[in-house]
């Protein structure tokens, strides 16, 4: 790599989602290095993402409604005091989108027009046109930021190490084909999105399968809540890869859940359709699990309105020749959001010194064991802003250091996904988990390049096996209750691996001889 030369000493941001792109543009004037694996806002879920951001701005809601919605969706694990800091800051973050050249959809009068999702008690989901909410808020963040004269922005540049030395960040490890270098600088912003990648049915990008989680952890960084993933209940069962997202605001206008049969199986659930994501994923997979199928069914509440209330989803139903407005959507559950992560407090800041975390790669409490629709762009927003501010009161100094850093193999998650998907899916159980737990494990240690997609499986494995309960995104057939007095769990890497090996151990002696 030769690019790096004037940029040392500059804050780092590494991931170019919405989280990434705000930080970046909040921080200006100073000097930031925008540090991305593909182009700007590409192979990011902020770009994907197509039901919307919530904010409680029309006359009928409030914050506190939000945050009664948000806390009851998190299950008993959302931590309340962080949760309405952030929802506060809703009116402040939609008006610094718009002040980049973000432009939502509004009524014919000019007011913002609010969609409904799951589990909102109130129209609250701002969007873009119609189901395109993620991809403009990331093209005009984008647009922004390289018209700033203080960003510089490397491009197909993947970070895969964090320097540390005595307990701080002092650089980071880029990798690139012409080779690797380090970046020195004391201040890192993590902004890499979650890992969902790890599983083979997901939403989001393949190559997401939690790259910072497995940076943040060498480095020292505690992690939160790893075991809870959110399975987005309707991807569209198809053969692609990555799978499309129906989005949930399609429910949200009443389209019902039905089975081959055409039973509407959620009929009798509190919320139907529009239960927590946890309930209605469980359902759908049932369904499959007894060799059944899914479907989403629009065609009564839109019809032929399909088309230009989704024109996203519609175009991807039609090129698997579905036409919503005729025939039921096949759909299964998928992986699509993670809600623990590095762990950080209210500005963003890991355990690491000279170390921040937002959007989907850290854990702020918002979310507790299941996100609320749409609230996961709310917090890259708000988070994005946070981080900067605190970044940009802080001083940059960084000891020196001289290293000439390997080149790592590229790392990929695809070995390892039909494990992580069987055992860490939907429903899990303690021998799926010890099995888990037992293949992962070497990878890890072995430098192959499946080693940091496999560190972050385990870890989400070693948090399954420790809460022996179901709650949100967590279920486990074993322990299907949850349990009186739940909380969140934070662990470093010393400990997962600790517990793994304990782990490990205690499986060999359940074994017959």
């Amino acid at each position: 790599m030769t690019r790096l030369d004037g940029l040392h000493g500059q804050v780092a941001i590494i991931g170019s989602g919405i989280a990434g792109l705000m930080a970046a543009l909040e921080l200006a004037p100073r000097p930031v290095v925008l540090i991305t694996r593909s182009g700007l806002g590409q192979e990011s879920s902020s770009a994907w993402a197509q039901g919307g951001i919530a904010a409680a701005l029309s006359a009928d809601d409030d914050v506190a409604l939000h945050l009664a919605d948000t806390l009851a969706a998190g299950d008993g694990l959302c931590n309340a005091d962080v949760a309405a800091g952030i929802l506060s800051e809703t009116g402040d973050a939609i008006a610094a989108l718009e002040h980049h050249g973000v432009a939502f959809d509004r009524t014919e009068s000019g007011t913002f027009s609010f969609g409904r999702e799951a589990a909102h008690s109130r129209r609250r989901i701002l969007h873009i046109g119609g189901d395109g909410t993620g991809a403009g808020i990331t093209s005009a963040l984008v647009r922004a930021v390289q018209n700033c004269p203080s960003v510089t922005c490397l491009t197909g540049v993947d970070a895969r190490r964090l320097m540390v030395r005595n307990g701080r960040i002092v650089g980071v490890h880029l990798q690139d084909d012409d080779g690797a270098a380090v970046l020195h600088t004391g201040q890192v912003i993590m902004a890499t999105g979650g890992c969902a990648g790890l599983f083979d049915a997901s939403t989001n990008p393949s190559g997401n399968f939690g790259a910072g989680l497995a940076m943040a952890l060498h480095a020292g960084a505690a992690v939160r809540d790893m075991e809870f993933m959110q399975f987005h209940p309707t991807a569209l069962a198809t053969t692609r890869a990555p799978l499309a997202l129906i989005s949930e605001a399609v429910r949200g206008e009443s389209a019902t859940l039905i089975d081959q049969n055409g039973r509407r199986f959620m009929s009798g659930t509190p919320g139907a359709e529009l239960a927590p994501r946890d309930v209605v994923a469980r359902a759908v997979h049932r369904v499959i699990a007894d060799g059944g199928r899914a479907y989403l069914d629009a065609r009564k509440s839109l019809g032929a309105r399909f088309k230009t209330r989704f024109p996203g989803i519609h175009a991807m139903c039609q090129a698997d020749g579905i036409d919503p407005a005729v025939d039921p959507i096949p759909v299964r559950p998928a992986a699509h959001y993670h809600m623990g992560g590095i762990a950080v407090d209210r500005q963003g800041r890991s355990t690491v010194p000279g170390l921040w975390a937002i959007g989907e790669c850290a854990a702020t409490g918002l979310h507790g064991a299941n996100r609320l629709a749409s609230n996961s762009l709310l917090e890259a927003v708000v988070m994005g802003r946070r981080a900067a501010g605190d970044v940009a009161g802080q001083d940059g100094f960084i000891p020196s250091v001289e290293t000439e850093p390997p080149v790592l193999q590229k790392a990929s998650a695809s070995t390892l996904h039909p494990v992580i998907s069987r055992e860490l899916s939907v429903t899990r159980n303690g021998v799926g988990l010890e099995r888990a737990i037992s293949w992962l494990e070497p990878y890890v240690h072995a430098g192959y390049a499946a080693s940091d997609p496999a560190l972050v499986a385990l870890s989400v494995a070693v948090f399954a096996d420790l809460r022996r309960e179901s709650r949100g995104g967590h279920y486990r057939s074993d322990h299907p209750e949850p349990a009186l007095n739940p909380r969140s769990n934070t662990m470093t890497l010393t400990e997962i691996l600790t517990h793994a090996q304990s782990a490990n151990a205690q499986s060999l002696l359940k074994r017959p001889a």
